[in-house]
């Protein structure tokens, strides 16, 4: 963490700003940004306190349907396979630099692997096991077991339940937990977020998207010296296809 020196305060800045009421997260993020921290490290500081307490936008899960809630950090949003893997990314606003990580496994310090890509490679993304070897060895802890009981005994009942609702579509079986194949008739697509018109075309809906359809944190700083940084972390759609990010 770096503290900027000899930084005033204009009043203007510095500014945190964070989807949902993710309110320790942003107090990580405004303590550090106050001090004089970069706006960089000060992202890094709110997402790592969600991830650390595992936010999971409770306030808001009573409008969703909780098999499609995403949360922070290890311990939730299983996938198909029942695993749980991060995604995080950051960007730095004054030098354009991004750094990011997808279905990274073993590691739960998802925004400061993030960072390290951002620092340390010429990459802009990592992903999977590679991702996690990377994290490690530049010394983040590691190998960790990603998964909670509440995550396992949320899958379980998913697959109790037959592998419903999941996020596969144009496949049979439709109503089971696979192995799936395509369809051969994708005119008779039962989807459930898309259907034909009468015209044949493919009409996207917006059953899975909308306003509280997700609960992941995203965290915008602008720090004192007026220099923005944006970062987001997240474990993912709940049983999601195991490789999405």
């Amino acid at each position: 963490v770096r503290v900027q020196e000899g930084v005033e305060d204009s009043g203007k800045y510095p500014i945190v700003v964070s989807t949902w009421p993710f309110l320790e997260a942003v107090r990580a993020a405004w303590e550090a940004v106050d001090k004089g921290f970069n706006a960089v490290d000060a992202v890094v500081e709110g997402c790592s306190a969600c991830e650390e307490l595992r936010c999971d936008g409770t306030a808001f899960n009573s409008l969703i349907d909780m098999n499609l809630a995403v949360t922070v950090g290890p311990g939730g949003s299983p996938d198909e396979n029942g695993e749980t893997t991060i995604d995080a990314l950051l960007m730095n606003g004054a030098t354009m630099e991004v750094g990011a990580v997808a279905s990274m496994r073993y590691v739960k310090d998802g925004i400061k692997a993030a960072r390290l890509v951002m620092q340390h490679t010429k990459h802009t993304m990592l992903v999977g096991e590679q991702a996690s070897i990377f994290a490690i060895s530049m010394g983040l802890p590691g190998p960790t077991n990603l998964s909670s009981s509440e995550s396992m005994e949320k899958w379980t009942r998913w697959k109790e339940n037959n592998c419903q609702p999941n996020f596969r579509k144009n496949v049979v079986p439709v109503d089971s937990c696979g192995p799936y194949q395509p369809k051969d008739n994708l005119g008779h697509n039962k989807g459930i977020c898309s259907e034909a018109n009468s015209i044949g075309t493919i009409e996207s809906r917006t059953c899975l998207v909308g306003p509280h359809s997700h609960d992941t944190i995203s965290m915008a700083v602008i720090d004192k010296m007026g220099h923005v940084a944006v970062g987001t972390s997240t474990n993912g759609a709940t049983f999601k296809i195991s490789g999405r990010y």
